[in-house]
């Protein structure tokens, strides 16, 4: 194989910018179909995107033979299905985070991508941002010692359709999202803290629905514990007043700390002796080209991908565990 040929499952907002364009940009790949079940809004990505063939029928990506791998960009409760789908045809796959609704499901997708001899890959880009990969090489260059704590912040206003129950977002619907927002922003969160420092052995938490919005939380309180001994701890709310934002992680070690933001791209903080040095990495036109790049270069045989189904799963059952 000299190019990898992508069939695309699901071409909705996060498909715009933050990654299908890219597909086209990395180097030997490109996008052969895209599918959605609205076939009018199907036709019109792919001609706003230059792309030849789409669909409102997923077999059809599966069943071409001039596909060899399928980016899953639908909400979590079809992961499992489309993944296990795609890697019984034979194709790698590439899925959207959550990876799925439940760890169970994750397990489901690793056994069918093993089975079937094909690499299963998810959509935890912050692996391979300039922005998150300067932390982690303070990390590892142990500028801040050893860590010891890391606390998590992440307190944010109601969205506007959280208001009206006829107009919730799927994300709030734990049968399509597996739980509400903590679901959707804690995973990115949770998976780069196990890319900074290994897996998490144990974790617990606490939440409630305070303002019955929708159905699932809206705040939580967790702790966990990594197999490296290091302390966690975390705290989400999503009921806050309109102008109160607070994105704040802090990794403190030994000899400083690291303070920096996931969502928003405040500069990152080297605290150490007494003194601030300011780090300001913006982020690129599509998250998740570097990501694509480094998965095409594993099917291709030329690399290595550092976010997988493996690593992806952990993050599932971490949050079930704190949710549970």
């Amino acid at each position: 194989m000299k190019k990898v040929r992508w069939g695309i499952i699901g071409v909705g907002d996060v498909t715009e910018v933050k990654s299908g364009p890219a597909f086209n940009k990395v180097e030997n790949s490109e996008v052969t179909m895209v599918m959605r079940r609205n076939l009018e809004k199907v036709k019109d990505y792919a001609e706003r995107h230059s792309i030849t063939n789409y669909t409102n029928n997923a077999d059809d990506i599966f069943n071409n033979s001039e596909i060899d791998a399928v980016y899953i960009a639908t909400p979590p409760s079809s992961h499992a299905e489309y993944s296990i789908k795609a890697a019984n045809a034979k194709k790698h796959v590439y899925v959207e985070k959550p990876m799925a609704t439940t760890y169970a499901e994750c397990l489901q997708m690793i056994e069918a991508a093993e089975k079937n001899n094909v690499k299963l890959f998810v959509a935890y880009y912050r692996r391979e941002l300039d922005y998150f990969k300067k932390i982690k090489s303070l990390i590892d260059e142990k500028t801040i010692g050893e860590i010891k704590l890391v606390n998590t912040q992440l307190l944010l206003p109601p969205n506007e359709t959280d208001y009206d129950k006829n107009s919730l977002s799927w994300r709030v619907k734990k049968e399509i999202a597996g739980g509400g927002y903590f679901y959707d922003l804690a995973s990115h969160q949770f998976d780069f803290f196990d890319y900074l420092f290994g897996p998490i052995k144990s974790a617990q938490g606490i939440s409630t629905n305070q303002l019955n919005f929708y159905d699932v939380e809206d705040i939580v309180s967790a702790s966990f514990l990594f197999e490296a001994n290091i302390i966690g701890s975390g705290t989400w709310c999503f009921t806050m007043p309109n102008n109160e934002r607070i994105d704040r992680t802090e990794i403190i070690g030994s000899e400083g700390k690291i303070v920096f933001s996931f969502f928003s791209q405040n500069p990152i903080e080297l605290h150490k002796n007494g003194k601030v040095e300011k780090f300001e990495i913006g982020y690129p036109q599509h998250v998740q080209q570097n990501l694509i790049d480094s998965i095409v270069k594993e099917i291709l045989g030329n690399g290595k991908c550092v976010s997988t189904g493996i690593s992806g799963s952990r993050t599932n059952k971490i949050l079930e565990e704190i949710l549970t």
